[in-house]
Order: C-alpha cells, then sequence, then structure tokens
C-alpha cells in the first residue's frame, strides 16, 4: 500500500506532458518515486517468502497492483 497515494498520483498526472494514460502514469511513478517502487517489490518479496509450504495467498505482483491502483484513481478523476 502506498502512502499518500492520492497526493503521488495528481502531482504525476499534473507532471505528465504527454497524455495521461495508464502506462505514462506507471513510468512517471517510476521516475518520481524510485524509494516507493522499491519498497513495493521488497514488501512483495518478504510475502511471498513467508507463505507455508502448500498455502497459497494471492497477492498480486506489485507491477499489477500500481496498474490497478493508478487505473482506479484515473477513473475515479476523469469522470
Amino acid at each position: 500500500m502506498l502512502l499518500d497515494q492520492e497526493e503521488k498520483f495528481q502531482l504525476i498526472f499534473e507532471k505528465l506532458q504527454e497524455k495521461q494514460t495508464e502506462q505514462s502514469m506507471f513510468n512517471k511513478f517510476l521516475a518520481m518515486y524510485p524509494e516507493e517502487w522499491k519498497q513495493l517489490k521488497i514488501t512483495f518479496s518478504k510475502f511471498n517468502r513467508s507463505k507455508q509450504f502448500g498455502k497459497t495467498i494471492p497477492l498480486p505482483k506489485p507491477e499489477q497492483s500500481l496498474r490497478k491502483q493508478i487505473r482506479a484513481w484515473l477513473k475515479k478523476n476523469n469522470q
């Protein structure tokens, strides 16, 4: 989960020169917030290592999770 997600997405949206799409916002997020992206990947990696053998708990990969959050934010703010 991202801290201050709304503010970060709004800032990214405002700084984009090209059309604000899910892909362009995803790329800009990686450029603007490398530490947050690193932390998302670390959290995912720790979670995967901590699962018990034979038991699966579905957790989306960091890329999927971030894209889903961006998609939801774009849908909410572009209507």
